[in-house]
């Protein structure tokens, strides 16, 4: 009886090796895209536009509190005197950014410093306002929110006017002019 492997078999190694190899190749991102960031920053640019809507239709104001690996979404409550999270709606709900990704915000293109909410101060103790307002006139907060991955130069961003508009930079063109390649 001969020892040896069949050609079925160094096939089906061949087919794993190579779906490996695959996998790997697409993690780290060879081809200069970062899925992780580019949804992150697409899902913030879609949410901040609807709440921008929301604030015209219902006469309310909003607001993006920015945490350095989080954020969440908030109202003014003007009966309270403060803003409140908006945790009962599944969409703005208080939401964490992928391990290793961190975000650097720009308001009147001055970086300013995040600072992380300590979440175990009391109930009566108001929470920090948001770092960009929405106000119930539509305006906003002019904003650049950019989303880094840690030891590398991936990056996305996100950015709002005065007049509400939103516009959102892919990882895929982090080199390159931002002002060119808006989507």
């Amino acid at each position: 009886m001969r020892k040896g492997f069949t050609l079925v078999e160094i096939l089906v190694v061949v087919v794993i090796i190579a779906i490996m190899v695959s996998l790997a190749v697409l993690s780290i991102g060879v081809t200069g895209r970062d899925g992780q960031l580019d949804e992150e920053s697409r899902r913030i640019e879609g949410l901040v536009g609807l709440l921008h809507e929301r604030a015209l239709l219902e006469g309310r104001d909003f607001g993006l509190r920015i945490e350095p690996g989080a954020y969440e979404f908030v109202v003014y409550e003007p009966r309270r005197d403060r803003w409140l999270a908006l945790d009962q709606e599944h969409e703005f709900r208080h939401r964490e950014l992928p391990k290793g990704v961190t975000f650097q915000l720009e308001l009147d293109s001055q970086v300013v410093v995040i600072k992380a909410i300590d979440r175990n101060l009391s109930t009566d103790a108001a929470p920090p306002g948001p770092q960009v307002a929405i106000a119930a006139s539509g305006e906003g907060t002019p904003f650049r929110l950019t989303l880094q991955r840690e030891g590398t130069s991936a990056k996305a961003s996100v950015e709002g006017d005065a007049l509400g508009k939103i516009s959102r930079v892919g990882s895929d063109h982090a080199g390159s002019n931002p002002a060119a390649k808006r989507t």
